[in-house]
This record gives structure tokens, C-alpha cells and sequence, in this order.
């Protein structure tokens, strides 16, 4: 069957990917709505969409991320695009918005460190307009994503600064610091697995144990933060003790941990040593 007979059923029973993935590469591919993909496996594709389709597929086959592929992926209800000099969103993180917007009411300061493709930056700015965000990233590459990312979605101004953690942070007195830092561990079996395979290791290692970056920001977080300042931190599912007890020898007090949907410990945070406890 040349590429002109192809139809939507014919090329999704050949794309030898999970179904799921399959409909969102046609959808991308084809322009055609999901549900349309769905309810008419009769139609027929145009033959540029049919080969882009195929070619899409092909990458999928090797392992490719669908993200990389379409250059995009939703995070918060909202479409963030992302390349290979990004981390691709992952729901996990969208408890770390959560936590975060627990503590912001009105025009707070807030620090992203280590941003990325800008998801928690640009996410914060969505859900509270008036909040005063800097975005931290040492990856020139990764801060043109997230610009871009901030363009086209936060409805008010981010400051974008390039550098490694606090290097470059001038301000002080922030009301919030959040971070999603490489918290992996140099030698785990994951990281030759699945998507992880074609993401920056940059972004993904966090020292032997994982836990490098993790410690380094929570050591010199306190200098940052304002009187009731709060820390929130992304962290492995195991790490959550370890998360603990380096902000507690910090000196940060009100520590608490919370639970993501599979019911790991994800995201931990506490209020530095001499600032108020936020309520």
C-alpha cells in the first residue's frame, strides 16, 4: 500500500509502539484531533503526515522519547516545549508546584534554581501573577528553552540568569527558594534505561549518592532567604530521610516531607534558621 492509501487504523496497527504514544505522534503528525483518531480509523492520511508519522515512529522504535520527538510535553495543563538540552517534565514535579503554592499569596520573591526548560518558574508565574521570580540555570541551551517557554506562556516577566546555583543570585531576602536538582546517583542502573538514556546527565546526577546537589543548596540556601523564607526540594523516592537531616544540620527548622501519588516521599522543605515560621 503506497503512503497515499495509508489510513489512521493501517498506520496505527503498524507502528509497533504502545497505542497511546502512536495516536499522539499521528495527532502531531497529521494535525488531526484525538478524537477524530480514535472514532475514524477509516480515514485516510495525507501522504507527508503518513511518512512524518513513520519517521516518528522509527525514532520511537529506538528508544527516542516521544517529547524529543514532537519537541513538546504538558506539565500543569499547560504544553512546555522541550529539546535534549532539557530534563522532560515529569508529573512528580507537579507536587513540588503544589507545595510551592501552598506558600505564595500575593507578590512573594521567588528563586527557581536549576530550571531547566523553565516548568517551575513559568508554572509559579501562571498560577500566581504577581509573584516576583528568578529563574537560575547554568546551561545556556537550557535557559533558551526555558525563555522561550516564558514567552510564550507566563503572563508576567521571569529574570532569567545564567549560572551554577547561587553563583550568580545577587538578590537576597527571597521568600521562596524551589529547586528540582540532579539528585540521581552516579552509578544507578536507570540511567542506561528508558528516557533517561537521552536526557543531559548534567540534569540528572547528583554526585555518588545523589544527594551532592541536594546538600550544596540546602548548605547555602539560609544566606537567600528572607525572614519566614522557605526551602522546597525535589528529591529520589528514598531520599527523603537524607533530605531531612541536611536540613536539620543546616539549621532549618518546620521540616516537613511530602508524599507524591505512588506514595513516596518527593518533596521536603523547611523554613531557614532565624526567619518566622510561615503559617
Amino acid at each position: 500500500m503506497t503512503s497515499a492509501e495509508q489510513t489512521v487504523g493501517i498506520l496505527l496497527a503498524g507502528a509497533g509502539i504502545a497505542l497511546r504514544e502512536a495516536r499522539l505522534l499521528l495527532a502531531e503528525a497529521s494535525g488531526l484531533a484525538d478524537a477524530l483518531i480514535v472514532a475514524f480509523p477509516e480515514r485516510r492520511v495525507e501522504p507527508y503526515a503518513a511518512a512524518r508519522f513513520q519517521d516518528w515512529v522509527a525514532q520511537r522504535r529506538g528508544g527516542r522519547p516521544v517529547a524529543y520527538i514532537i519537541g513538546q510535553r504538558e506539565f500543569y495543563g499547560r504544553p512546555f516545549a522541550v529539546s535534549e538540552a532539557v530534563l522532560i517534565p515529569r508529573p512528580e514535579t507537579e507536587l513540588l508546584i503544589d507545595c510551592a503554592l501552598e506558600y505564595l499569596r500575593g507578590g512573594e520573591r521567588v528563586l527557581d534554581l536549576g530550571t531547566g526548560s523553565g516548568v517551575i518558574a513559568v508554572t509559579l508565574a501562571c498560577e500566581r501573577p504577581i509573584a516576583r521570580i528568578v529563574a537560575v540555570e547554568q546551561s545556556a541551551a537550557a535557559l533558551a528553552v526555558a525563555r522561550r517557554n516564558a514567552r510564550a506562556l507566563a503572563p508576567s516577566a521571569i529574570e532569567f540568569v545564567q549560572g551554577s546555583w547561587f553563583d550568580s543570585v545577587t538578590l537576597r531576602d527571597f521568600d521562596l527558594i524551589v529547586s528540582n536538582p540532579p539528585y540521581i546517583a552516579a552509578a544507578d542502573a536507570h540511567l542506561g534505561q528508558g528516557d533517561l538514556r537521552f536526557e543531559p546527565a548534567g540534569a540528572l546526577v547528583g554526585g555518588e549518592t545523589g544527594m551532592a546537589c541536594i546538600e550544596h543548596i540546602v548548605r547555602h540556601a539560609p544566606r537567600y532567604l528572607g525572614a519566614g523564607g522557605r526551602l522546597l526540594l525535589e528529591h529520589g523516592y528514598d531520599q527523603g530521610q537524607a533530605a531531612r537531616h541536611a536540613l536539620q544540620a543546616a539549621g532549618f527548622r518546620d521540616i516537613r516531607t511530602w508524599r507524591d501519588l505512588a506514595d513516596h516521599e518527593r518533596v521536603t522543605g523547611g523554613v531557614a534558621a532565624g526567619a518566622f515560621a510561615v503559617t
